[in-house]
Order: C-alpha cells, then sequence, then structure tokens
C-alpha cells in the first residue's frame, strides 16, 4: 500500500505521524511519502530522518495581517495545485493527517481525486484545521475517548495517541546514570523541548531553595533557556540542570513524578509510563486545549493541575506534598494502573488498510 502522512508545525503533530510511521514501515511492501511546510520543525527533522519529503509553502492564517493573508490564499491554492499533482504522481491507497495547517491542502486534494482521508486529532479539543476536515474524512482517529466535540466525522474511532506507543516500546532508563541515587525519588521538570520562559521564571525562587531528605530532581530547561540558567541559576546538590534530555519517556519509567505542561503527546507519554503527574496547562495555546487534557488525567485522579497563572513556589510545594502523601501516591498508583496499554499506532494502520480492504471489495461487486 501507499501512504501519504502529513502534519506540521509542532511535535504534538508530527511526533504521532512518525509513531504511525514506525508501524507503517514494518510491511517493507509499503511505500510512504511525508507532506509538510517549506519553514517549520518537520522541513528540517523529516528528510534527516530519510523520509522521503515533499514541503509546500503555506502559512497560518492572522487575525490582524491581511496583507500576509492575501498572500497566503495564493499560497494555498498554488499548494493545492502541487498536491494534486503529487497524487497523481504518487498514487497513494490513503493519507493520514495529524494536524497543522499544511494538511488542509493536501486533504482537499485527496479527496478530490478519490483517495481516503483519515485524520488524528491529538487534544481534547480539535484545531481548526481538523474540525474542517473532519467533514469530508472517512475517519478521524482521537486520542481521548471524550475528544469528540466539534468534530464533523459519522466514523469517529478511539485509538488513543500513537505517541503512547512509542512510549510503551521504549526501554527503562537507570536514572543512576545521571547520577541520582537509587533510593530517593526522582522528580522531572520539562515544559517542552524548548522550555517555557515564562514558567521557568516563577520556578526560580523554588529550584534556589527546595530540598527535601528523600527526593532529588532533574530540571530539563530546554534549549533556549539552557545557557541563561545554568549560568545564574545555584541549586542544591539533589537538584540538576541539563537542558535537553533525548527519550524522556524511558526516564519517565524510573520517575517518581513529573512537572510538566499538558500537551497531547505528553499526556500520551505519562498515560503510556504511568508516571505520577503536576500538570501546568499552556495558556497560550488555541481554544485553551492543555487545560482540558490536563483536566482528563485530573478526573481519573493521576495527576494534580495547577494553572500557570496560580504557579509560585508555595503552591508547587504544596502540589508535590500532596502528590508525595503516602494515602495519595496509593491512590494514584492504583488508577493509574488501571489505564489499559493501548497500541496506538497498530490501531490505526489496520483501521485505515481495513477501509481501504472494503472500498476496494465495493469497488469490485460494482465493476462485475
Amino acid at each position: 500500500m501507499n501512504f501519504i502522512l502529513t502534519a506540521g508545525g509542532t511535535g504534538g503533530h508530527i511526533y504521532p505521524a512518525l509513531s504511525v510511521l514506525d508501524e507503517i514501515k514494518k510491511d517493507k511492501n509499503n511505500k510512504y511519502l511525508y507532506i509538510g511546510t517549506k519553514n517549520r520543525m518537520e522541513n528540517d527533522l523529516i528528510p534527516s530522518m530519510g523520509i522521503p519529503y515533499e514541503g509546500i509553502e503555506i502559512y497560518g492564517l492572522s487575525k490582524t495581517n491581511m496583507i500576509r493573508n492575501v498572500k497566503n490564499l495564493k499560497c494555498i491554492r498554488k499548494s493545492y495545485k502541487r498536491c494534486l499533482e503529487i497524487m497523481d504522481e504518487f498514487k497513494p491507497d490513503a493519507v493520514i493527517a495529524f494536524g497543522g495547517y499544511v494538511t488542509l491542502p493536501v486533504c482537499m486534494a485527496a479527496k478530490k481525486k478519490g483517495i481516503k482521508v483519515f485524520l488524528h486529532e491529538q487534544n481534547m479539543l480539535p484545531g481548526k484545521t481538523n474540525i474542517f476536515l473532519s467533514k469530508k474524512a472517512d475517519e478521524v482517529f482521537v486520542s481521548f475517548k471524550d475528544g469528540t466535540r466539534k468534530l464533523k466525522c459519522k466514523n469517529i474511532v478511539y485509538t488513543g495517541n500513537p505517541v503512547s506507543q512509542r512510549a510503551i516500546e521504549s526501554k527503562k532508563y537507570n536514572k543512576m546514570d545521571l547520577g541520582f541515587s537509587k533510593n530517593k525519588k526522582l522528580i522531572i521538570i520539562v515544559m517542552g523541548s524548548l522550555g517555557s520562559t515564562s514558567v521557568n521564571e516563577k520556578l526560580l525562587d523554588f529550584l534556589r531553595t527546595y530540598e527535601r531528605n528523600d527526593a532529588e530532581i532533574l530540571f530539563i530547561t530546554g534549549k533556549t533557556s539552557y545557557n541563561d540558567l545554568s549560568n545564574n541559576l545555584i541549586v542544591p546538590k539533589s537538584t540538576r540542570i541539563v537542558p535537553f534530555f533525548d527519550n524522556l519517556p524511558s526516564l519517565m519509567k524510573s520517575a517518581d513524578l513529573i512537572i510538566s505542561r499538558a500537551g497531547a503527546s505528553t499526556i500520551a507519554e505519562i498515560m503510556a509510563t504511568k508516571t505520577p503527574s503536576i500538570l501546568i496547562p499552556s495558556p497560550y495555546v488555541a481554544n485553551n486545549h492543555q487545560y482540558y487534557n490536563a483536566l482528563d488525567l485530573v478526573d481519573k485522579k493521576i495527576s494534580y493541575l495547577i494553572e500557570e497563572k496560580d504557579l509560585n513556589k508555595d503552591t508547587l510545594i504544596e502540589a508535590i506534598d500532596y502528590m508525595f502523601d503516602p494515602k495519595t501516591e496509593k491512590e494514584v498508583k492504583e488508577n493509574i494502573n488501571k489505564i489499559k496499554d493501548i497500541s496506538s499506532s497498530t490501531i490505526i494502520v489496520d483501521e485505515v488498510k481495513k477501509v481501504i480492504k472494503e472500498n476496494n471489495e465495493e469497488k469490485g461487486k460494482k465493476e462485475i
């Protein structure tokens, strides 16, 4: 089978696509092509992994810059025409889109050519592009059982987030290799690969003074903040500061608590690695969707939520003390172990194959 995968802009869209691609690659007869933008992170990341890539020029619409919007409408039309050509050249059996405005011309061109279109929505509240495309999709896959609001597709399938499958399959990292104690709790603080300047500033007082005899901290600053923080922040010996950690899910399997944002991929990794969490949703994302992502875990009684406006040294210490209270630890452990591991990538690829097979059989009947 031939697959086109499309996603762009952020790791929250791109990494689920890559996880599904891992599953597609298991069948050596499958062919695949990734379509992304020419100016976002996928443009460098995907080709560097040896994945066939087609970049198209397209930008997000602006609420204030009308000149840019006029230019972008021209880019959308041009990209749509190029995507029509790609459909003729590559002849995909299916297009699987994982979010981002780049997916719009790709999916519209696929529908024009009669190619099956599938969407994956990572967040509890869907993005604008997925809301629009859901009316035209053959199936929509969702990460949250309740994450179907605003989606217009009749065929919605709960699959979980494909990132979780990668996390489940990752090997546990030995925290002692980072200099941490075998017998102390490990707290990971991370706000994404780039970090969060607004949260990092609020953490300074906490990091300078916080110590407890039974715990150690790994603070992953994000690449953009590391130099400034590491040069100007003096912390207790129990705290280590690093800019980035490759394959974080493997380390999460050795951790007792993670303090993080509430992006879809992070939520998926938390659930897959069964790591208790304190979530600080970003208030700067569309529809405040991280808050609703976090709320789902709070409702499951496996996470503690602090809104960024309420974050300070005292509220964070209160949250840690609550999560490390023996009664809470027992309850969280019981609840988190109730979560079933889901082979999301396998479910998605199998579902796509099933729809394609049924469609081909229907075509065969009509020809007879």
